[in-house]
Formats: structure tokens, C-alpha cells, sequence
């Protein structure tokens, strides 16, 4: 086993199976070729032509093109197409970051949307070195259930900036207050495209570090973690590196706090792929269908 086999997980995908997803003109995402046959047979907006996806019908304006869509998300639901609807929106954004519509998170994949997370590496120093809040999800989470988790991460919808919703993260997931969650530092992005159950992820992960005093410690809020753990950072190394227990993105999130706070080495013979491989190059939504 090795660190490199997590980050080609997070990056397994074939660009050939899926479609550009269209709609008036702008590439806005990527759609599983077998999905966009079903739709474009049971829906008279969506169209196929020049070997990609168009959703024909948009409305025009934001609000309209997010009401029409989400009517349409409702119908796949009903139609047992989509798993499922989480009721988190998300932004369906150009290549430039401009917002054209919004869709359920749940649905994003469907469509290959670009999507943004945050993830906070919880620790706390101490003579023999770091230590790291581990969390464990619950197992009735309907993504990787069981698994080893962040003390505090979460998806960034629509309508909240990044300082809000990291505040409203660490409280709900771990009972932390605003004015502790206000101290974590954002230290930078992890990005991959993977291709998983519901379709295609090329997701962006906005990073930070929380240093803790020994006395604050997370508590469960809420019934997506159930248990709380800290681990020595060297064994949290050694988990990620040796079994697959995190859940998948963690792994590259904490891979990265691994290497900016010295851990893992220019000496370990992957290195350079490892580093350079936390960062990958998202598919081109400027690219127009051929």
C-alpha cells in the first residue's frame, strides 16, 4: 500500500464515458454517457447533439432556470434515476466562477458540477509531537459510513461565505464555538475529479489547520459522527498509509497537513507525486463540445 494509491482513487476516471452537459452554449459540467441517453429518451428538454448533453429548455434567467431545474431534480427523484436529494444547494458555475443556476447537492454528480468543500484538521501539539482529532462517522451516513473522518468538514452551499459556513460546521459537527473556529488558518486547496457511484466529482477542498489546547476537545452535536479520537499524528500516518479507513477525500486533506508541518519528507521515494498530485487539474469547462 502507499499514500499515491488515495490520491489515484480521488482521480479515477475516464474522460471517454462521459458528455459535456450544456445549456445555452457554456459547457457547465460532465455527464455519464449512459445517463444522458435515459434522459435526453424520457425528457423533451434535453437533447443530444455534437456528442453532448443540452439542456434545451433552460429558462433564460437565474431564478427561473433554478426552479425549472429543480422541478426536473424531483422528477428523476420520483423516477428513482437519482439516489436521492440532500436539500444543500450548490452553485452551477462557468469556468470563470459566474453562477448560472443552482441544483441540489445530491443531483451535482448526476451532472458532473464543480463543487467546493471545507475540511479542518483539528490538532494539538504536545511533547512527543502532534496529535490529530480523528472523528468516525455514524454509521447510517449514506457515504462511507463507519469511516474515519475530520474533526469538522463539510460542503460549501449557496449563500454563505467561507467564514460562515466553517463556523456553522464546527458547531454542528463538533460543538465548537464560533470564537475557537475563528482561529483556524485556511493554509491552502486540494482538488481531484473522480468518478463514483452517482457520477462525476471534480471537486475543490478549501484546507485548515486548528491548533487546540489539550482542553478543548470536539463533542458529537449532531448524528453524523459518532465518536471522537485523538491520535498521534505519526499513527494517523501510518493509518492512511497502510489501510483504507479514512473516508477517500480525507486522505489527501490530511496528506497535505502531513507535509506542510514536516512529517512526510522529500525522503520518502513518492514524494514529488504525492505533493503534486494533491493538486489536480480539473477538467476544462472552457472546452466546447465537438
Amino acid at each position: 500500500m502507499s499514500f499515491l494509491r488515495h490520491i489515484s482513487a480521488c482521480n479515477r476516471w475516464n474522460p471517454t464515458a462521459f458528455q459535456p452537459f450544456v445549456i445555452a452554449g457554456e459547457v457547465l459540467g460532465r455527464v455519464r454517457r449512459s445517463f444522458a441517453e435515459t434522459l435526453a429518451a424520457i425528457h423533451a428538454d434535453f437533447v443530444h447533439a455534437d456528442d453532448a448533453l443540452h439542456w434545451r429548455g433552460a429558462p433564460d434567467t437565474f431564478d427561473a432556470r433554478t426552479q425549472a431545474f429543480g422541478e426536473i431534480a424531483e422528477q428523476l427523484d420520483r423516477a428513482d434515476l437519482i439516489s436521492h436529494r440532500h436539500g444543500e444547494i450548490y452553485p452551477v458555475l462557468t469556468d470563470a466562477g459566474e453562477a448560472r443556476f443552482l441544483m441540489d447537492r445530491a443531483v451535482a454528480p448526476y451532472f458532473g458540477i464543480r463543487a467546493f468543500g471545507q475540511h479542518l484538521n483539528g490538532y494539538v501539539r504536545r511533547t512527543d509531537g502532534l496529535h490529530l482529532w480523528v472523528g468516525r462517522r455514524s454509521g447510517n451516513r449514506r457515504v462511507e459510513p463507519g469511516k474515519l473522518d475530520h474533526m469538522v468538514a463539510g460542503g460549501l452551499p449557496w449563500g454563505i461565505s467561507l467564514e460562515d459556513n466553517l463556523r456553522k460546521e464546527c458547531w454542528e459537527e463538533a460543538s465548537l464555538p464560533a470564537d475557537i473556529a475563528d482561529r483556524a488558518h485556511p493554509v491552502g486547496i486540494v482538488s481531484y475529479c473522480r468518478d463514483s457511484e452517482r457520477g462525476l466529482k471534480p471537486d475543490t477542498i478549501y484546507c485548515y489547520d486548528l491548533e487546540l489546547p489539550e482542553d478543548v476537545q470536539p463533542k458529537c452535536n449532531d448524528d453524523e459522527v459518532e465518536s471522537f479520537e485523538l491520535l498521534s499524528a505519526l499513527d494517523v500516518m501510518r493509518i492512511i498509509d497502510e489501510t483504507d479507513d479514512f473516508k477517500l477525500n480525507c486522505n489527501l486533506v490530511i496528506i497535505d497537513f502531513l507535509i506542510r508541518h514536516g512529517l512526510l519528507t522529500p525522503r520518502h521515494p513518492d514524494y514529488v507525486a504525492i505533493a503534486t498530485g494533491l493538486r489536480a487539474t480539473l477538467p476544462s469547462e472552457r472546452a466546447q463540445p465537438s
